[in-house]
């Protein structure tokens, strides 16, 4: 593992856009150590007036719909097209069992991982709820501030993932393929909320016509859904990532997006709610860890689990004992 640098040569380097202390910034806040953690959340501080300047999108997509391809060819278009950079998070989806993740974005983004104005960062989700890292939102600050204007986060596409990835960026994109109708209405009623825009890919060859007819489909479906308090009406197009056919129209209408909620004052306001909700979220998940690290609870918790899995104990009861342990012991150590 590399050894820790001071905090001043990860701003420096952070913010002279060196991708490998970014890198090695990011490997910081990851860490579980409190070390890592008192010396992460200095950096943070110290770098967040750098941050907040990029367009946050968030990617997430029906299995098989080609999101890495989709990126990859995005991002190109930003770097070559606009002459612009690119950060890509994704959350490669860890193991249940073994904790491991594939980590293979890098290989299936080949042109986008050669390129010096784009930085591609997968992260495992170790389990986190919501498919994306549990520093994603971190990383992305990480990333404004060594001045990487568009970042896309990509979604493992899992259980509430979807919600996750929407609190964190500006814009969210679902990919899907061409089918519409029993796909769309299996879908939760609550990804497609959310949604600012859909694609619907891989509309090329013969399965362009059947692409435009899905796309079709699809806005009328949206249009039943109650309208955005923010003004914005979610859009449907096509693409094909593999041509690259759409792609520019469909970084357009991310373009118009923040326009209009920049404009109304939308974006400001979904950012700072998004900032709360994420401390919140992260004081939920520190008291859930000093709880389980107690050692009236650790030492109680593995006797009172194997009672409630038995049947001998009720969940309420056995929960009110391990709080209750915690709480003595918490007003035991202040007395």
């Amino acid at each position: 593992m590399p050894r820790r640098l001071p905090l001043q040569r990860y701003k420096e380097g952070v913010l002279g856009g060196d991708r490998t202390i970014l890198a090695r910034a990011i490997t910081l806040i990851e860490s579980h150590l409190p070390s890592d953690g008192e010396l992460a959340a200095r950096l943070l501080d110290d770098l967040l007036p750098h941050t907040g300047q990029s367009l946050r999108v968030g990617i997430t997509g029906v299995p098989g719909a080609g999101k890495s391809t989709f990126i990859d060819t995005l991002g190109m278009h930003l770097i070559r097209d606009r002459g612009e950079n690119v950060a890509v998070l994704s959350v490669d989806p860890s193991s249940p069992i073994s904790g491991g993740s594939i980590l293979g974005d890098k290989t299936r983004m080949e042109r986008l991982s050669a390129e010096e104005r784009a930085f591609i960062r997968p992260s495992p989700s170790q389990g986190h709820l919501g498919g994306v890292a549990r520093r994603t939102r971190e990383t992305i600050l990480l990333c404004e501030a060594a001045g990487y204007r568009n970042i896309l986060v990509e979604t493992v596409g899992v259980g509430q993932s979807e919600t996750a990835a929407r609190s964190m960026t500006d814009f969210f994109l679902l990919l899907m393929l061409a089918g519409a109708g029993d796909e769309l209405q299996g879908m939760k009623r609550g990804i497609i909320e959310m949604l600012d825009g859909m694609a619907i890919n891989k509309a090329d060859g013969d399965n362009k016509a059947k692409a435009e007819r899905a796309r079709i489909e699809y806005s009328s479906a949206l249009h039943l859904f109650p309208a955005s308090p923010d003004g914005w009406t979610p859009q449907v197009l096509t693409c094909s990532a593999l041509s690259g056919e759409g792609i520019p129209e469909i970084w357009e209408m991310v373009l118009a997006h923040r326009d209009l909620l920049a404009g109304n004052g939308f974006l400001a306001q979904r950012r700072r709610s998004q900032a709360l909700q994420w401390m919140d979220e992260l004081t939920m998940l520190g008291i859930e860890e000093l709880f389980r690290r107690h050692p009236a609870v650790a030492g109680r918790l593995p006797i009172v689990r194997e009672e409630v899995r038995r049947g001998r104990m009720s969940a309420f009861a056995a929960s009110r004992e391990l709080l209750g342990l915690f709480h003595f012991g918490t007003e035991h150590t202040k007395l």
